[in-house]
């Protein structure tokens, strides 16, 4: 589709030469007014071989832009060019020829000044073939009024691609600035997991040394009530054994008096008779006093016997006391140790638990940080 358009429409909108129409009606005319617009087929500049493209073509005054096809529909809706085109022909003393030996039928090759080869266009048909090598050739006219307009749009361009490469810049200053802060909250959270990952391994250690003092704090306490309970079982024994040593000494002494008293008897019989009264005695009483200190000799053996046993007995109790004694002074011995084994596991404990609750307080701290 080939369309020219003559009319006197103008718009400040897409124009930066508004304001020079204002001021003065005979300077050169700057507005979005075009000579022609339309869709041409395109080969790249420099390139024979290189595929055909659909371009939105204008003539504006002494210049071809040219842009994407779809460009053509924003156009018709604005009724304005757009000042950024995908690319800038300079018309003047240009030389326009048909050619119909390069790939398309109705091909135009378009000869610059001062340039190597040919910007090579296409139509649709001999009549758009026919009317755009005319505008063409009509501007590439070399006017005054061209000139100026040249000279003017090429500094604008100029201004423009300035103004673009300024813009370009502080995009690509902040797209770093951004890619610089985006890499340092990377890093951030990095560092953050690689804290929550030692944190709560850290816990979890605290947690098994934890564990394994309570259990060795339960095993102390059971030790320490067994010790408890036989320290107190030898207590009661060392009293039994004390009161059975005072019985043991108490019938020892009972038995040595009687020993004495049968002495006693026996030294009587001994001595009983004096010369001065000996006289005749009868057999009967004879008899009847060596029976009475056989007795008394049996007796006696018997106490000795009876002493031995006790002296025994009373030493094996002795004996068993020290050895009770003993025994008692180990298990106090025992319980004071396993007291301050219990103290020392309860104040690791709760210096464990303050570890475990500083942990647990970097912990959450670390993790709603990352959030943030």
């Amino acid at each position: 589709m080939f369309s020219s358009s003559l009319s006197g429409s103008r718009s400040a909108v897409f124009s930066p030469w508004s304001s020079m129409e204002q001021t003065d009606p005979e300077v050169l005319d700057f507005s979005t007014k075009v000579q022609a617009q339309g869709v041409l087929w395109k080969r790249p500049f420099g390139r024979p071989s290189a595929k055909w493209s659909r371009r939105f073509f204008i003539i504006k005054d002494s210049f071809l832009l040219y842009y994407a096809e779809n460009e053509k529909k924003n156009f018709e809706t604005s009724r304005c060019f757009n000042i950024h085109p995908k690319g800038v022909i300079p018309l003047g003393g240009c030389v326009v020829t048909a050619s119909e030996d390069l790939g398309m039928p109705f091909a135009i090759t378009v000869g610059l000044d001062g340039f190597t080869g040919a910007v090579v266009l296409a139509a649709d048909s001999s009549q758009e073939q026919n009317q755009w090598m005319e505008l063409l050739q009509d501007s590439g006219k070399i006017t005054w009024k061209n000139a100026q307009l040249g000279e003017a749009m090429i500094e604008s361009l100029g201004a423009q691609g300035l103004q673009l490469a300024k813009e370009k810049q502080e995009y690509l200053d902040k797209l770093m600035e951004e890619t610089e802060e985006l890499s340092y909250q990377r890093a951030q959270t990095e560092e953050l997991e690689r804290l929550n990952q030692v944190l709560a391994e850290e816990k979890m250690k605290f947690e098994e040394v934890v564990s394994e003092l309570k259990s060795e704090q339960e095993q102390i306490k059971m030790d320490l009530d067994g010790t408890a309970r036989c320290l107190k079982g030898v207590e009661t024994e060392k009293e039994e054994l004390g009161s059975l040593t005072v019985l043991l000494q108490k019938s020892i002494e009972e038995l040595s008096q009687e020993k004495r008293r049968t002495l006693e008897l026996l030294g009587v019989k001994e001595v009983h008779p004096h010369p001065e009264q000996e006289g005749p005695v009868g057999g009967e009483e004879q008899e009847a006093e060596e029976v009475e200190d056989g007795d008394l000799l049996q007796d006696l053996r018997h106490i000795e016997d009876q002493m031995k046993l006790l002296l025994m007995e009373k030493d094996t109790a002795e004996a068993k006391l020290r050895q009770n004694e003993h025994r008692s002074q180990l298990l106090q011995e025992e319980r004071e140790f396993y007291s301050s084994q219990a103290h020392t596991l309860q104040q690791s404990l709760a210096q464990l638990t303050v570890d475990k609750q500083q942990t647990e307080a970097e912990l959450q701290f670390c993790m709603s940080s990352s959030f943030i």
